[in-house]
């Protein structure tokens, strides 16, 4: 299937208003909210919703089941639902993943933009309520006990050519410097080794960055509260250099407002199958670690008696991949999920992914017979951005 072809079968009218809400309203610099793992965060609902279904617990950006019209939700079986946007919005975005994800595709280009999407498992509705669909999507944060999560809106403009002046003006106020920079950041999480709680930013932190203070406000994003980590800088910029190199190479769609998602694994390398061991025996680790129990967010809670985690050093030497220590079948503690294959293209399972960067977020995609520009200046940019991170730790 032509992805022009499809994707032009789509009602391309104007596109309503749709902004993300934050985390909690803060400027940068101040205090970040502390998340305590196996503590919701606030806002999220704590009953189940549709046949056993949640508000998805580690969500960073966007619309927040409960909170907006639509939302996220976490489903028994480990995958994501999100909730179709109204028209055209949802159905431009549910057209997308259904041409990229057709039985029959044989297009290279679509082929390859697999790896680079959370896999895709079709439309979910449930019994009650039919008429609510949601895309049915893979959890990208599965495979880690403390997912450290961001999200990062890509190109130079986040409105579309078919927006209204006044949804453009109005995206426009929303960051000046979104042309020149290339991309914002949404929203992002990361986990303190020492304190077990994970920090959280949302938009408006991302909306205060300049230029002056970019690399910065970003790097807090790999800053464990104890050291930088470079590791999982220098393996974001591979991901990062492959997703570039494939839009240098099509010349088919055209993403607007669509975003990357970050995530990596924040409990430290050093924390191995032989520390583990070690803290479940010793007597100052808390009965909730001991009895296995796990959080929301499908993080265990490494705490000692005097309510400081236990591994609170890091070696930041390249990440060592230990079968030995069992993880949670997803990141958010549930069963397992659908059966699928990680961007290499193997098998998915325990340990298999320290890093993942996923293309997000498509109700404006749009066919095209030329390269995308605006994604890739941001994608330059951003892999500046994190090139200096690295350079300067180093």
């Amino acid at each position: 299937m032509e992805s022009s072809v499809a994707l032009g079968r789509l009602e391309l009218a104007p596109s309503s208003s749709a902004g993300g809400v934050p985390l909690t309203s803060r400027l940068p610099g101040g205090a970040p909210p502390k998340e305590k793992p196996g503590q919701p965060p606030s806002g999220h609902q704590s009953q189940a919703h549709l046949n056993g279904c949640v508000p998805l617990s580690h969500q960073v950006a966007g619309h927040k089941y409960g909170v907006d019209k639509v939302g996220i939700l976490q489903h028994p079986d480990g995958t994501v639902l999100k909730q179709l946007q109204p028209p055209p919005r949802g159905p431009r975005e549910m057209q997308f993943y259904s041409m990229v994800y057709a039985e029959d595709c044989c297009d290279p280009c679509l082929l390859e933009l697999q790896t680079y999407l959370p896999r895709y498992y079709g439309t979910w509705s449930s019994p009650d309520r039919p008429n609510d669909l949601y895309l049915k999507l893979e959890d990208v944060t599965r495979h880690f006990i403390k997912p450290c999560i961001m999200d990062v809106k890509l190109g130079q403009r986040s409105y579309d050519p078919y927006a209204s002046q006044e949804k453009r003006e109005q995206q426009i106020r929303k960051y000046p410097l979104m042309e020149e920079i290339g991309f914002l950041v949404l929203g992002l999480r990361v986990y303190k080794v020492c304190t077990d709680t994970f920090d959280s930013y949302d938009q408006h932190y991302g909306r205060g960055l300049v230029k002056d203070t970019l690399k910065d406000g970003l790097s807090k994003f790999f800053h464990n509260g104890v050291s930088l980590r470079k590791d999982a800088v220098a393996a974001s910029i591979h991901r990062v250099q492959r997703i570039l190199r494939w839009f240098e190479s099509q010349h088919q769609l055209t993403f607007y407002a669509s975003s990357l998602l970050f995530v990596y694994e924040g409990l430290p390398s050093s924390f191995s199958s032989s520390s583990l061991s070690s803290l479940l025996s010793s007597p100052s680790i808390s009965p909730t670690l001991m009895d296995g129990h796990r959080g929301d967010d499908g993080a265990v809670s490494a705490v000692s008696g005097d309510g400081v985690s236990a591994p609170c050093e890091e070696d930041n030497s390249a990440w060592k991949q230990s079968h030995e220590l069992q993880r949670p079948p997803n990141g958010n503690g549930n069963k397992s999920q659908l059966q699928g294959k990680d961007v290499d293209g193997e098998e998915t399972g325990a340990g298999d992914a320290e890093v993942e960067v996923r293309m997000i977020d498509f109700a404006h995609v749009f066919p095209s017979e030329s390269q995308d520009h605006g994604y890739i200046y941001g994608l330059k940019r951003l892999l500046t951005v994190l090139e200096q991170i690295l350079c300067d730790a180093a």
